[in-house]
């Protein structure tokens, strides 16, 4: 009863997606009030509906029922569609509550690497940080239909891209320690494809913050701002689709079923496909205030976000590259560490100092002269610092490694300079 319960609970929380969708949109282009008035309602059943399907899954389980088979409004509406396609992806290719008959006497147990507590909450940390790009991502495609992307509109953003971040931040972590102490592979990173699909979207979400920050102060990168949601949550999909795939061969893969595969792709392409071209054809409509000089805190960050979606580009480049060269018959490719570590490096370390000089800079005007003496400073203490640490402590690494614990050392030098002097002088920090 409960999987049949479960089962018919997906299939109305998939309608309800659907009218949250079309309610959502087409609502406010034709100008019908009770159809928007209806999207909220409609998430609010559809959460009911995936609750109770959770519900009906996690009673399954707790009953040892081994027949199942484990496993604004237009924002609303652009979280709709993709609440739609995941949900139709469920039913399709995942529905967790397939009948297996004849029945297993008991369920087969986790792989013995798998039975850990940090991996138990790792999975679900991380997919929260995929899924909250999903809300940047609706509110980018709702400023695009709108026309109209404000200061206000990034004041909204802002906290749901930063709660995202976080979630994905936490689930990166959790994952690394996972690995180094349960793998034993001696680290934390090894550029694991799997490890790989979620360090993308980190990359282009810190600096969709960033770049949120400047629209949100300045009401600036209005257009970049907005590519920047749509890649943070394209790079998510195709994260999932990685994992899900079962495309990569990785410890980390949940999945390796080329169905599921196939129709994640499939949604994939149509809603970024879409999100692209929306954005070819209302993003230049969006204009940003012009003037700020070169020496100033908005050319520092937009540096930074350049260099930081170098860096993504350079990881899906290495990423996808054994896919690509096997789809064209061009024989077996690995990339590893040695790709992996000296390209990444070329973008992370003038990012690591642009970030120290960066936090000193003013809003508008670039005035550095009268920092000089504080960025040298700090930059000599970092030094001192990081030979202590390296050579001392650490005791063995790489050429670069005092370089990059140097630049380390000066970031957080650096940032804590004017905190203090606000502090000495009474002020607010």
């Amino acid at each position: 009863m409960l999987p049949e319960l479960g089962h018919f609970a997906l299939i109305l929380a998939l309608v309800l997606a659907g009218l949250q969708a079309f309610f959502g949109i087409a609502g406010p282009m034709l100008g019908r009030e009770r159809w928007m008035a209806a999207v909220t309602p409609a998430v609010a059943g559809q959460f009911v509906m995936v609750s109770t399907a959770v519900g009906c899954l996690i009673a399954s389980f707790m009953g040892n029922d081994f027949s199942v088979v484990r496993f604004g409004a237009r924002v609303l509406g652009v979280l709709g569609v993709v609440s739609f396609g995941f949900l139709l992806f469920t039913l399709a290719t995942s529905n967790p509550f397939l009948r297996l008959d004849p029945a297993a006497p008991d369920g087969r147990d986790l792989n013995p690497i798998l039975q850990d507590p940090a991996l138990a909450v790792h999975p679900p940390i991380l997919y929260t940080g995929y899924v909250g790009f999903a809300v940047a991502f609706a509110f980018a495609c709702a400023a695009m239909l709108e026309g109209k992307l404000d200061q206000a509109w990034a004041r909204w953003t802002r906290p749901w891209t930063t709660t995202a971040w976080g979630f994905l931040t936490c689930g990166i972590a959790l994952g690394s320690f996972w690995a180094y102490y349960e793998l034993g592979w001696g680290g934390f990173w090894f550029w694991d494809p799997v490890e790989n699909a979620s360090f993308m979207p980190w990359l282009v979400g810190t600096a969709l913050i960033h770049s949120l920050a400047v629209t949100d102060k300045r009401g600036l990168f209005k257009s970049w701002t907005l590519l920047l949601a749509i890649l943070a949550f394209s790079l998510s999909m195709l994260g999932t689709f990685l994992v899900r795939s079962g495309v990569l061969v990785s410890v980390h893969s949940f999945a390796a079923d080329p169905t599921r595969g196939i129709f994640i792709l499939a949604f994939l392409v149509l809603m970024i496909g879409g999100a692209l071209a929306l954005y070819t054809w209302r993003a230049p409509l969006l204009k940003s205030p012009a003037g700020f000089e070169l020496g100033a805190r908005e050319s520092f960050l937009l540096f930074n976000n350049v260099l930081l979606v170098i860096a993504a580009a350079t990881v899906f480049a290495g990423t996808l590259a054994p896919l690509i060269s096997d789809a064209l018959k061009l024989g077996t490719v690995s990339v590893g560490p040695p790709y992996f570590n000296p390209t990444f490096m070329l973008s992370m370390l003038p990012l690591l100092a642009l970030l120290s000089v960066g936090v000193h800079a003013n809003w508008k005007r670039g005035r550095l002269q009268d920092k000089q003496r504080t960025l040298l400073y700090t930059l000599i203490a970092g030094a001192v610092l990081a030979c202590g640490v390296v050579f001392g402590i650490y005791s063995h690494g790489r050429v670069l490694t005092p370089v990059g614990a140097t630049l380390a050392f000066w970031i957080v030098l650096a940032s804590l300079v004017d905190p203090i002097d606000r502090w000495r002088r009474g002020l607010t920090l």
